[in-house]
């Protein structure tokens, strides 16, 4: 009987929805609604309305959305009978609907997502045995060092913790190459990394050959180890040491439970964030997905292995055969084929590991397209919707997190799509001006304002469109790759461990400039149409200020891709711990201000330190998280600068055995709750106007670096062109 009432409310909830959004009104009206509706949203954020009034918010701005759905799917295409105006209609529209679709989506996901789950310790006497994977490929041994031993170096007993290095760089297939000097780069890098693991006393692993990429290479660790649970690692992603502690404990409550992801936290910014210097003020792009997003796909049991920062459990992946293989997005596809099975996942929002994202632009869209060249497999091979033995959450779930990355799709069309009238004089979108206002305008404000309940604190406004018009360029012909032929793309490591010395324009600028240079063609022709035809002068000024929003996000994409020069090898991260600074047998109170990976900055309390310490060998002895004793690791002095009665002082690491490279991973990464505090002084929401008002800001500024970028980097070629026509004249 309730089952019934239910069904027969929402029916009659759907019934009362579908009239009032296809009810004909006259534009006054639908004006009228659409200030009332943007008016009640913005009064809900003001007074910071949570629970019941954000989903009234929501709803408020759906009903809008639904409206601008029906009339412009009934009032808008252009005729049939004129093709070039109705296929570049049809494809803005199905460019729209999509972005409709992917709202619809979002809103299910995390219109109420889980709050963080409290901390759940492990029972002492009940701790299983955990199989760390560390997967590497072309890494460096020192970057592999300081991960090992901070994974050796995790609070567990050791008897229970087993740290499994797993070479595919050093194969038997690789060092017996055909090629002479990779096969002698193989053979080293196998010596040198079983050295390394033997002094850091953790297991080191090879195969035979590269087979089936980093699945084959986790598959292959799953016959050489025994433990009940098995925690993977990327090469970059060091955990700190209470790691297994936060995870571990939640396998005792759910026999079903296959996986524990945490999220992906970094210590370098993403060339976004670097080439723009947003890394300290604004929330990382991976926030919202880690933030938020991961803990709706919680909510719904959907929330999908990520590759690193995870902890599994292995009768669950003996159940399927291991780790999947079919995509080059392994970590997604393995969580589909166990949700599928009926297992459970859980996420932890606490950031328990620190890694590396890729430096350059170009890292950067590599990395990318192989995520969306993954996730196309996944929708092509095991396409979600139909999964059999996924619930109807899950579906939908699983559909998000694959269909967002069509979004060089939509993003390239609404690019585009001025350009059309501007250029061609073609009418792809028939609407006055005051329709415009009443429906598009309120449905793009709702949109924003929407977005803002959902993410502000996460993602600030116009950041996603920022960040996706940046990967449409060149992810458009990985996705259309792939779709024209699924088995094509290959799994590739991105490189983690760069630095620009010199700035300079990405490799792959080039089309952001192009494109830059069309859109102020497409505005100088705004202009002079508003004054040649002034009875078209409202659409006009409509469609040039679409194209002038495009101009916005263009130029500010110029500074993206105008790569800055670092002085500093890696990114150093506060850390304020007490020490003891020696050199030249003395010993100096002090402190450590900062970290990196290579070297540390330290306040010395000797204002008189004498500057003949400079290049002199050091130490510092200090104590570490994982011990009572004071423990002492080399340095190098690299300078040193007076301040007061504190001398400042830059030191680079000389690690000469295992031991060095576990006080390094303990200063760097043992204590995760500095992540923690990180992440919470960027996350804050800067409103939609104060937002928007920043954003025009940035990108007026990244505007003009990127073209001072790209008249400097003119410079070297027409030399260049001068010296050899000097030389073709002689």
């Amino acid at each position: 009987m309730r089952k019934a009432r239910s069904v027969f409310i929402w029916a009659v909830v759907s019934l009362c929805m579908i009239v009032l959004i296809t009810l004909p009104v006259n534009l006054q009206t639908q004006l009228i609604t659409s200030i009332t509706v943007v008016t009640v949203m913005a009064l809900i954020k003001i007074f910071k309305g949570e629970g019941t009034w954000r989903l009234v918010a929501l709803a408020f701005g759906t009903s809008i959305v639904l409206r601008y759905v029906y009339w412009r799917t009934t009032n808008t295409l252009p005729p049939v009978n004129q093709p070039e105006n109705f296929i570049p209609g049809l494809l803005l529209y199905l460019a729209e609907m999509y972005s409709v679709a992917m709202l619809a989506l979002s809103l299910f996901i995390v219109a109420t997502p889980l709050p963080p789950r409290p901390s759940r310790a492990a029972n002492p006497g009940r701790l299983p045995h955990v199989d760390v994977f560390v997967p590497s490929y072309n890494e460096d041994a020192g970057l592999l060092g300081n991960t090992l031993a901070a994974a050796k170096a995790m609070d567990y007993p050791a008897d229970k913790l087993h740290v499994w290095l797993l070479d595919d760089g050093g194969t038997l297939q690789k060092r017996n190459s055909g090629k002479l000097l990779e096969a002698q780069a193989a053979a080293a890098r196998h010596i040198e990394l079983k050295q390394l693991c033997e002094d850091l006393d953790v297991h080191y692993l090879t195969r035979d050959r590269n087979e089936h990429a980093k699945a084959g290479n986790l598959n292959n660790g799953m016959k050489h180890s025994t433990g009940e649970l098995i925690a993977v690692f990327d090469a970059d992603h060091a955990p700190a040491r209470d790691f297994l502690l936060e995870t571990v404990g939640y396998f005792e409550d759910d026999p079903k439970l296959f996986l524990v992801q945490t999220p992906h936290f970094f210590i370098n910014p993403d060339p976004l964030e670097r080439n723009l210097r947003t890394f300290d003020k604004m929330p990382s792009e991976n926030e919202m997905f880690y933030g938020i997003i991961q803990r709706g796909l919680d909510k719904w049991n959907a929330a999908f292995f990520c590759g690193s920062a995870a902890v599994l459990s292995r009768r669950a992946l003996e159940s399927q055969n291991g780790f999947s293989g079919v995509s080059i997005t392994e970590d997604c596809e393995t969580a589909l084929a166990l949700h599928g099975s009926g297992w459970n996942s859980i996420y932890v929002d606490k950031p328990l590991i620190a890694g590396l994202q890729p430096a350059t632009f170009a890292s950067f869209i590599g990395q990318r397209s192989r995520w969306a060249q993954g996730m196309m497999q996944i929708l092509r091979f095991r396409f979600p919707l139909l999964k059999r033995g996924l619930s109807i959450p899950q579906r939908l779930c699983y559909m998000s997190s694959t269909l967002f990355w069509l979004f060089p799709f939509p993003r390239t069309i609404f690019l585009f799509a001025p350009l059309f009238y501007l250029f061609f004089d073609l009418e792809i979108f028939t609407a006055s001006g005051g329709e415009f206002l009443a429906y598009t305008l309120a449905y793009m404000l709702v949109n924003l304002m929407m977005q803002n309940y959902l993410y502000g604190s996460f993602r600030w406004p116009w950041i996603s469109e920022l960040y996706e018009y940046v990967q449409s360029v060149h992810l458009l012909p990985a996705v259309v790759s792939v779709m024209l032929n699924p088995r094509k793309p290959t799994f590739k490591v991105t490189a983690k461990d760069e630095s620009i010395a010199v700035s300079r324009l990405s490799e792959i600028s080039r089309p952001f400039f192009v494109i830059f240079a069309v859109q102020i063609v497409a505005l100088i022709i705004t202009i002079y149409r508003i004054y040649a035809e002034p009875y078209k002068a409202d659409v006009t000024l409509v469609v040039g200020g679409w194209n002038l929003i495009n101009l916005i996000m263009a130029g500010c994409a110029l500074g993206v891709v105008s790569e800055r020069g670092e002085r500093a090898l890696s990114r150093r991260v506060r850390v304020n711990r007490r020490c003891e600074f020696g050199a030249n047998g003395k010993w100096y109170a002090a402190s450590i201000e900062d970290v990196s990976v290579h070297g540390a900055r330290l306040h010395i309390f000797n204002k008189q330190l004498d500057e003949m310490l400079v290049g002199a060998l050091g130490e510092i002895r200090f104590r570490p998280y994982s011990g009572a004793e004071l423990e002492t690791l080399p340095l190098i002095v690299r300078n040193i600068e007076p301040s007061g009665d504190i001398s400042n002082v830059g030191c680079q690491y000389v690690p000469k055995s295992a031991l060095d490279h576990r006080l390094i991973a303990d200063l760097m990464f043992a204590n995760s709750g500095q992540w923690t505090e990180f992440q919470a002084s960027r996350r804050h929401n800067p409103g939609l106007i104060r937002g928007t008002i920043w954003f025009l800001g940035l990108a007026f500024y990244q505007t003009s670096r990127g073209l001072i970028y790209f008249f400097r980097s003119m410079r070297p070629e027409r030399e260049a062109r001068q010296q050899a026509a000097k030389v073709n004249a002689g």
